[in-house]
């Protein structure tokens, strides 16, 4: 997960020399993030699916091979095109780790689905925050081709290293003392005692509640992921030196690295505790204050670091809550597959978030507007999951607790009258 981290979160050094190096828009180049983000989360459904049938070995080994063409191949590329297509070849590859790891942490770890969930998606966030500075300084001395050459290789053989190490559980596994701790957990976590089929789980009201969710929850993170530098830019903070001779940009992406790691497992193990809905009220409730705080003190670099990773920390635990209820309601032996059909929201999102967002700032001159977007929908979020959610998660593991199992995910639909 470490290895893929720099695909998407060490992006924005790259817009601006790309920009440059192929005399193209701003809107275009951040064309290149939204299809990145979602071949690597369209895809994730039917690479789950496989992962859940064969295992995580031999997919998470192809996924290697196409992260590390996906950045060699994007480095050589002199035409918008092949960028476009070779970026999203390293998408592909990105989908496939992604979505293996976290299905595996879900089938491995019932009892503590919050919090391993979350450090699992936590590697993620944290991936890039000691590689940043020498990513920028590697663009600055030898250009970002040679950079996302060096970068691909190393990528690549650490993540097939990564992918001969894992093993998903044996048939009907569970941790030692399972109905224990089981009944511990139903009393601060809804879950279904049975495993739904992706189809079944699509028959549910509480997936499309969750599904809105996480694509508005998606929208304002990925915005200050892909958009940090060009708002930097624009707000004149990019080159201010601030601390360790690192400029205000620099040392914000790596501040944010580090809490978008941390806010994972924190907020997973927090939900393990006092319930995924209320964790959600608050960590969403928390993003729209810091992204609104950012909007009145983006221009003074201190502010600039410290909201920035504020809108972090409370924007990545999306990773650890959406698919710890995923597994809660639907169940864990197709919990790859699952949550794969969720994470695709994090696509729908990307694309307002790359080329919607740029676009918005070219037609207006500034990013505003695409700031209060993002702070409606964090607290559109924030009350779904209080006072929709909530409900509609009570009413499938009710449902799903009172009806028969179901073996195979090619079977016909029963749930909810759907044959």
């Amino acid at each position: 997960m470490m290895a893929i981290a720099n695909l998407q979160y060490a992006w924005t050094l790259f817009t601006k020399p790309m920009q440059s190096h192929l005399h193209v828009s701003l809107t275009a180049i951040q064309g290149i993030f939204s299809a990145f983000i979602l071949v690597e989360t369209w895809l994730v459904p039917f690479e789950g699916y496989l992962v859940d049938r064969i295992g995580p070995r031999l997919m998470l080994g192809v996924g290697a091979v196409l992260v590390g063409f996906g950045w060699i191949f994007s480095g050589q590329a002199e035409s918008l095109g092949k960028l476009y297509f070779w970026y999203c070849v390293g998408g592909v590859g990105a989908g496939v780790v992604y979505g293996g790891t976290i299905g595996n942490a879900l089938k491995w770890f019932p009892d503590h689905r919050g919090l391993c969930v979350g450090l699992t998606a936590g590697a993620y966030g944290i991936g890039t925050a000691l590689t940043v500075s020498p990513i920028d300084k590697m663009i600055k001395a030898s250009g970002y081709q040679h950079t996302l050459v060096f970068w691909g290789i190393v990528q690549g053989f650490v993540v097939l290293a990564m992918a001969l190490l894992l093993a998903k559980p044996p048939e009907g596994w569970f941790p030692p003392n399972w109905k224990q701790k089981e009944a511990k957990i139903k009393e601060k976590v809804r879950s279904s005692v049975r495993d739904m089929t992706p189809w079944q789980m699509l028959t549910q009201p509480s997936f499309y509640v969750i599904y809105l969710m996480m694509t508005m929850l998606s929208f304002g993170g990925l915005v200050v992921t892909a958009q940090l530098n060009p708002m930097a830019v624009s707000y004149h903070v990019d080159k201010v030196v601030v601390a360790f001779g690192m400029s205000a940009l620099v040392m914000a992406i790596t501040v944010d690295r580090y809490l978008n790691g941390l806010t994972r497992p924190f907020w997973g193990w927090v939900s393990d505790h006092i319930g995924r809905e209320n964790t959600m009220f608050i960590a969403f409730t928390l993003e729209a204050i810091a992204v609104f705080a950012l909007l009145q003190l983006i221009s003074r670099p201190v502010w600039f670091i410290a909201l920035s990773g504020l809108c972090f920390f409370a924007w990545g635990e999306i990773f650890s809550l959406f698919p710890s209820i995923t597994g809660d309601l639907f169940g864990k032996k197709w919990a790859t597959t699952n949550y794969g059909i969720v994470y695709t929201a994090k696509g729908a999102g990307a694309f307002f978030a790359g080329v919607g967002a740029a676009w918005l700032y070219e037609r207006t001159g500034s990013w505003t507007k695409v700031f209060w977007i993002m702070i409606a929908c964090d607290l559109a979020a924030a009350f779904l999951a209080l006072f929709w959610l909530k409900g509609a998660a009570k009413r499938t593991v009710e449902e799903s607790n009172a009806a028969p199992e179901v073996a195979s995910v090619s079977e016909p639909m029963k749930a909810r009258g759907v044959a």
